[in-house]
């Protein structure tokens, strides 16, 4: 990788939006190359919007991705995935949790949630791959899953090698819970291997 690499990543606070890209961070580093990484919490610890920059490469100057400017967005939410769209370049790829969370503003009839998000999204040029990740976690078990298998689907598109994602997921998870991490890993690189890219 000799150009800069920039992933954005996108979803609600309690999702594991920062363990993911503070992984994914790490494999980059380990990877011998140079990483800025930046967060924007939400206004609620959790519930509120999360959106996590990482850029890596041979030098970056900037973690700050611009509209246009990613190559990769990872969207835990499906409405974050819609307003996050803007940011991903014209040969970009995305991939899609498909779990809706209900904001506040949307629960009280203040507004509504966008209909036919995926529809649109797979209308546009831009690759987009969808993976019912909240499901899969649910069937290993543990819901906080979401996270480790939404990266096993990341890593497909990273030149980075398997056994160093799985080290990274032991020690940034808690022990107890490593061995589960890493299946859940492995799932989501599974799932998205056969699937159909649009």
């Amino acid at each position: 990788m000799n150009d800069t690499t920039n992933i954005l990543a996108v979803g609600v606070g309690g999702q594991g939006i920062l363990l993911a890209t503070d992984i994914l961070a790490e494999v980059a580093l380990a990877e011998g190359l140079d990483v800025k990484k930046s967060e924007i919490h939400g206004m609620a610890q959790r519930g509120g919007i999360v959106t996590s920059h990482v850029s890596f490469g041979r030098k970056v100057y900037s973690p700050l991705i611009r509209r246009g400017g990613a190559h990769l967005v990872l969207a835990f939410e499906e409405m974050e995935a819609l307003r996050a769209f803007a940011f991903l370049n014209v040969e970009g790829r995305m991939i899609v949790n498909t779990q809706r969370i209900i904001p506040p503003v949307v629960s009280s009839g203040l507004a509504e949630y966008p209909s036919h998000i995926m529809s649109r999204l797979k209308a546009t040029s831009r690759t987009i791959v969808d993976m019912d990740a909240l499901k899969m976690a649910i069937e290993l078990g543990n819901p906080r899953l979401v996270s480790t298998i939404l990266l096993g689907g990341l890593s497909l598109f990273l030149n980075f090698d398997q056994k160093a994602w799985e080290e990274k997921i032991k020690e940034g998870v808690p022990t107890r819970t490593a061995t589960l991490n890493v299946d859940a890993f492995r799932e989501g690189r599974r799932v998205l291997n056969g699937y159909r890219i649009h």
